[in-house]
């Protein structure tokens, strides 16, 4: 494709259950020429392939359909394309239902493209890949229920050259979903692994959204930040030569300075100078930050080396059970009655045959966070307690939760708002697949 002076791209989403609104302010005022929504976490489409796996036309995200009926209107009437990894474990059906609304809203001829391949649970279990987080191979997990492979821009950057106007995908590389439009508006050759290096540390300072308009940042008295309340998602403004801007959408709330970029910079990068991901090993030990005005941060000196030959794999797995039970204790004296709450549900646990270091016992608001040596601090006016743990079955992890709620009648005085649940627990772990096993689709659907 010819390559353009500058692409503009927003940040509409950083995690699954962000907000709404500062998405729509992009798309409004931002003049986008893509807004990207990033919403998988590690264990995210482990849940969504269960999903499907007990309907076939579930497992993409739950707020699908409500970002799209959002923003799809505006996008279409201004030329914004939409790049989202929403399709979680069915991006085919999660293109149907976008297909769905633009006919609804009269976006006839709206082309949405769908990127699959991810989904290599057959060949991580027939393979019995080692893990790369513990030792052990995938077949000592046990019940096994999902493996996604990551993957690079190829698969988005070939949907954009059909002509997609919205391209959905499952399990993708946060920063590859910034990098593909980058690729293709720019025709950057995907082994150029300067540019590429460069597009990858644009992904990563956005795929966070509000993190780098100092939502995750404020600290009240320490950092401040203007107007959280309407705190407003990042957008970056990129040049042929892989050198951006970060800004935000003027009037909006928060702020983009050289701080907030450096905390998103170093944000989950264990080696600043590896940053392996499936693009290219990008380098961000020589990135710049200078600001060239209010909510403007100009970012050079990243680059990158040739892409690895393997894929990381998150496998889910059921991992026993999680039982929990809450309740508050409020008034004079709520520490120590909290404490002696937690010393009664210990002992009756116990004598139950349930105890163990997967057994915690806190009063959130003292000890919940900050462990070690039992914390001694001024008698707060209210304490929570917490008992929660894993269990090998979904009947001791309901007696759990019963005991703590018992508390409210059969333990200390003036318990309340007691709360408990029990579930099976999803656990991920990784592995490392060879890049040529992994066969990325393109399907186009068309409004």
């Amino acid at each position: 494709m010819a390559s353009r002076r500058t692409v503009r791209i927003g940040s509409g989403a950083g995690f699954a259950d962000d907000r709404i609104e500062p998405a729509v302010e992009l798309a409004e005022r931002g003049e986008l020429d893509y807004l990207v929504f990033e919403c998988l976490a590690e264990r995210t489409i482990a849940l969504a392939q269960l999903e499907r796996s007990r309907d076939p036309l579930a497992g993409y995200h739950e707020w699908l359909p409500d970002r799209m009926r959002a923003v799809l209107a505006t996008c279409a009437a201004i030329g914004t394309k939409i790049i989202t990894n929403m399709g979680a474990a069915n991006p085919l059906e999660a293109a149907r239902v976008v297909v769905e609304i633009a006919r609804r809203e009269g976006l006839a001829g709206l082309r949405v493209g769908a990127v699959t391949g991810d989904d290599v649970l057959s060949l991580v279990t027939a393979e019995d890949l080692p893990l790369l987080d513990r030792p052990g191979s995938v077949s000592s997990l046990g019940n096994v229920v999902s493996a996604n492979a990551y993957l690079g821009c190829e698969g988005i950057v070939r949907a954009l050259a059909e002509g997609a106007d919205v391209v959905v995908t499952g399990r993708t590389a946060d920063p590859s979903l910034y990098l593909a439009p980058l690729v293709h508006e720019f025709g950057w050759a995907l082994d150029d692994w300067d540019r590429i290096g460069k597009g990858l540390c644009l992904g990563h300072l956005l795929e966070c959204a509000a993190q780098v308009t100092g939502g995750y940042f404020a600290d009240p008295g320490f950092k401040d930040v203007p107007a959280l309340a309407r705190l407003g998602f990042p957008l970056a403004v990129a040049e042929a030569d892989g050198t951006f801007v970060v800004t935000k959408v003027a009037g909006s709330g928060g702020l983009v300075d050289v701080r907030t970029c450096t905390e998103q910079l170093l944000y989950e990068v264990h080696d600043p100078a590896a940053y392996v991901c499936p693009d290219a090993v990008a380098d961000f030990s020589g990135v710049r930050l200078c600001e060239l005005g209010t909510d403007r941060v100009q970012v050079t000196g990243a680059t990158g080396r040739a892409r690895p030959d393997r894929l990381k794999v998150s496998v889910g797995y059921f991992d026993g059970f999680l039982g929990e039970g809450q309740i508050s204790y409020a008034g004079p004296n709520a520490v120590a009655r909290g404490r002696l709450a937690l010393d009664i549900v210990r002992e009756r646990l116990t004598t139950a045959g349930l105890s163990g270091a997967d057994l915690p016992y806190e009063l959130i608001g003292v000890d919940a966070v900050l462990r070690g040596p039992r914390v001694d601090v001024a008698d707060p006016r209210e304490v929570r307690v917490r008992v929660a743990g894993r269990t090998s079955s979904l009947d001791a992890a309901k007696y759990l939760g019963r005991e703590v709620s018992a508390l409210w009648l059969n333990g200390p005085a003036g318990g309340g708002g007691a709360t408990r649940r029990a579930e099976p627990v999803v656990a991920i772990a990784s592995a490392l697949l060879p890049r040529h096993a992994v066969r990325t689709e393109v399907s186009i659907v068309e409004a």
